[in-house]
């Protein structure tokens, strides 16, 4: 890693010698400055990214201390070697609030300052690999954000809020449109039987792996969310400015995807494709369409294009499903058992008028309430098992409706077991404040609590009105505005602080909350 250098003094002689004497090559530094006063040292420093700076304190038109006070404005990282004599001395600490590194007394030992310069070089060295790597974490807990909030979209756990602040710049995701593709692995509830939680993970695992492989050598900007187990999301970014996509190649590349994931991982997937661009105010209802065409169609052997204008005759039926399991996800007995009572309603009217039609909805509505009851953690393998064994034996319809209502019973008799959801949001909010000082997300809280991320990001919007994200940072400005006054620390210390590991995005975040920037805040306050 090379460095840059800059060598300040008034006397020719010094000057050569400082730029002959020291082995600047060998120690990997680059001398691309040299100046004799202040003034022309801060004309460079002002175009130059400078690492090392030595320069002398006593020198016409402008000072060495001067220059530091000025350089300080714009530059907090460059490392000051003070030059100095002995009779000022005194008047050289007077610079200690500028952050030297080291003063060299003349007449100067130029041994001495070699090896004060190898070591200020091997530690300016190791806190830029150490920021390469903040930023490298930092653009990971990025794109994580990113990917969290069109979760909470799609799963409409958020309210509609199309800007949002990841880095230096805001993000406006009005400016974004998607193709959707839903994909779903077929035969997910009764293969995952056979497997245990570890394999199951590692099959889940597995392909998404090709999935992102066929996207990737597309060279497309993508999104992969697994919503449950068994079932992702594929959304592929499109520029604005098109009106619409080509079904056709979409499609060629999602039999693709059916190949590949056939070959690789033999198994089979079925995907549904919306055949227009979506916005990201219509996620959550893009989603929740394509889920329902994908469980109740019959066919699972090509891709599923399915529009706006595509409508199937069970909707009001898929509804009074989704008020169910949201019921179950709640707790709430009334409302689930209210849903239960029409969903019987309904279903008779199909029976009269297809009885076989009948067995196929409430075959894929037992197979849809396993699996969102799986991850919620409210039914056991064991349960699994007796509802596959069930199913296996042809039960008919009246069995099929006894089976649901015993997977609804069985289901808030487990919920009413599990800690309440008062109790879990208060654990969230503990461990919220114990680190807001360090990078974490929804995946390490959900550990923590024993539940899954899609019942926690239910939960928490429930307790607080705001998604996980929102929440979290509203509660490190807050933190940060109280360290701000009652503290001294530097701005960059703060953000660090709370989570926050640049400066600029700091300040850019503190100001869209506040109105003001650190700086601003904390001289107002203090003043107060």
């Amino acid at each position: 890693m090379k460095l840059t250098a800059m060598l300040v003094d008034d006397e020719p002689n010094i000057l050569r010698n400082l730029e002959s004497i020291i082995p600047w090559g060998t120690m990997g530094i680059e001398v691309i400055g040299r100046a004799k006063n202040g003034q022309q040292a801060l004309d460079i420093a002002r175009k130059q990214l400078l690492d090392i700076i030595l320069i002398d304190i006593r020198m016409p038109i402008m000072d060495g201390i001067t220059f530091l006070k000025h350089l300080r404005e714009f530059n907090q990282s460059a490392a000051v070697m003070i030059i100095t004599g002995y009779q000022d001395f005194e008047y050289a600490r007077s610079v200690l609030q500028y952050d030297v590194y080291d003063y060299i007394l003349k007449p100067i030992n130029y041994k001495e300052l070699i090896s004060n310069t190898e070591k200020i070089a091997l530690k300016i060295r190791a806190k830029k690999r150490d920021e390469i790597e903040k930023k490298k974490k930092w653009g990971r807990v990025i794109n994580l954000a990113y990917e969290k909030i069109l979760y909470d979209a799609i799963m409409d756990y958020t309210t509609v809020n199309t800007k949002y602040e990841l880095s230096e710049d805001e993000l406006d995701l009005e400016e974004f449109s998607y193709i959707f593709l839903f994909i779903d692995l077929d035969n997910y509830t009764q293969l995952s039987l056979s497997w245990s939680e570890k394999q199951r993970k590692l099959w889940n695992f597995a392909v998404r792996n090709v999935l992102q492989d066929v996207l990737t050598e597309r060279d497309l900007k993508f999104v992969i969310l697994q919503l449950r187990e068994g079932e992702w999301c594929v959304l592929i970014e499109q520029d604005t400015q098109i009106l619409d996509f080509d079904v056709e190649t979409t499609k060629n590349m999602t039999d693709h995807m059916q190949y590949e994931v056939n070959k690789y991982v033999h198994l089979k997937i079925s995907i549904g494709i919306y055949t227009q661009l979506v916005s990201f105010t219509e996620l959550a209802k893009v989603y929740k369409k394509l889920q329902q065409m994908m469980q109740l169609s019959p066919s699972k052997e090509e891709s599923l294009l399915v529009g706006k204008d595509t409508t199937d005759h069970n909707d009001s039926l898929w509804h009074l499903i989704e008020t169910m399991v949201s019921g179950l996800k709640q707790s709430d007995k009334e409302k689930t058992e209210h849903a239960l009572e029409k969903l019987n309603a309904q279903l008779a009217v199909i029976s009269e008028q297809s009885f076989i039609r009948a067995e196929e909805i409430l075959y894929f509505l037992v197979l849809h309430l396993v699996r969102e009851m799986r991850e919620v953690h409210m039914i056991t393998i064991h349960e699994e098992e007796m509802i596959w064994k069930n199913m296996s034996a042809h039960i008919g319809v009246e069995g099929y409706i006894a089976l649901i209502k015993e997977i609804i019973a069985n289901s808030i008799n487990a919920m009413l077991k599990k800690k309440n959801s008062r109790l879990l949001m208060n654990l969230a909010e503990d461990y919220i404040h114990r680190h807001l000082d360090s990078n974490f997300g929804i995946e390490e809280i959900c550990h923590y609590l024993g539940i899954s991320p899609s019942y926690f990001s239910l939960l928490f919007k429930q307790q607080y009105g705001e998604t996980f994200v929102e929440y979290l940072s509203k509660q490190r400005i807050e933190r940060a505005k109280s360290m701000l006054i009652l503290s001294d620390k530097s701005i960059t210390q703060i953000g660090n602080n709370v989570g926050f590991y640049e400066r600029r995005y700091f300040t850019s975040v503190f100001q869209k909350y506040t109105g003001e920037t650190p700086s601003e805040y904390r001289d107002k306050h203090k003043q107060n």
